[in-house]
């Protein structure tokens, strides 16, 4: 549908998905199937109005790196990423292994000291992969060539600026305070980095849960999990993660600002809405006619029930 309002259609869409914990035929916890929970997602994403142009998917994809889980991973997404036209985006996680990672996604080797950082372009929008492990451990950190490297990434902007992807985001959790133990190392040598470069927005993962900050003057955008989401409001417990309120986060990039929206990864009840039979009648009313159906309250739309 064109446009109804004062903006334009937006320059690039992203799907920013994160955590899909996959595993070898096996539930996580013994409770939940990470595979249909990823697949359910896809099936939601499929039917948006807007498709987008890039999957991003900021790390954690297999919980154990089981080479199969890579092998499921790519089974799932790339035929629903070709389907509508998208790339997609891999982005190392700490329950994630580089050589696994490399072998099963890229087809190529690697060992524990060549992080997996890469360059996408799509239609003109940059997004930089950063591999913010650390192998053997939980937390994040991003080495001085790792830095050198991204420095000299973003020394050319790109024609639509640069979208970052890193599993660890550069954010405070005060939603969550044993994930500060496990946070990105050494945040302010990134900032230096970042602060003036044409970067427009860092997406991230890791919380298991929806968050929004800044970091050198750059939205930070970070998108719940596919697999469980942490429980932010639990009832005497230190830490509770739930089979509930999966999301992901869609990205709709415009000329100088993106707007972000969180979009729940499983189906629920519907309680009001019109089906498709209006939508030919309504494109046939000129704009000032949709306006009053639409926004006068004793429209004929607006009194149905």
């Amino acid at each position: 549908m064109e446009p109804l309002g004062q903006y334009p259609d937006p320059t690039h869409v992203v799907a920013h998905l994160s955590d899909p914990h996959l595993l070898d035929g096996s539930l996580l916890y013994g409770a939940v199937d990470t595979t249909a929970r990823l697949e359910a997602a896809l099936v939601r994403l499929a039917r948006l109005p807007t498709p987008p142009q890039a999957l991003v998917f900021t790390g954690d994809l297999a919980d154990r790196a089981e080479p199969a889980a890579y092998s499921t991973l790519r089974a799932i997404v790339e035929p629903a990423a070709a389907a509508i036209g998208a790339e997609v985006v891999w982005v190392m996680g700490n329950h994630d292994d580089r050589a696994a990672y490399a072998r099963g996604l890229y087809d190529t080797d690697a060992d524990d000291d060549q992080p997996q950082d890469r360059v996408h372009d799509v239609a003109g929008l940059r997004i930089v992969a950063l591999d913010t492990s650390v192998p053997g451990w939980h937390h994040g950190e991003l080495s001085e060539d790792q830095l050198a490297w991204l420095a000299d990434v973003l020394s050319e902007p790109a024609p639509h600026g640069t979208l970052l992807a890193m599993h660890h985001p550069p954010i405070p959790v005060p939603m969550l305070r044993l994930a500060e133990l496990i946070e990105l190392h050494d945040q302010p040598r990134l900032a230096e980095v970042v602060a003036g470069s044409d970067v427009r927005g860092i997406l991230g993962g890791h919380f298991h849960f929806t968050s929004w900050s800044t970091f050198a003057g750059v939205p930070v955008s970070v998108a719940s999990a596919t697999c469980y989401s942490s429980e932010l409001a639990p009832d005497r417990r230190l830490l509770s993660g739930v089979d509930a309120h999966q999301s992901f986060t869609m990205l709709h990039l415009y000329d100088d600002q993106v707007v972000h929206s969180v979009v729940p990864a499983l189906d629920a009840v519907e309680v009001s809405g019109y089906g498709l039979e209006v939508l030919e009648p309504f494109r046939a009313m000129t704009p000032a006619e949709r306006f009053d159906m639409v926004s006068r309250k004793d429209s004929p739309l607006n009194l149905r029930t």
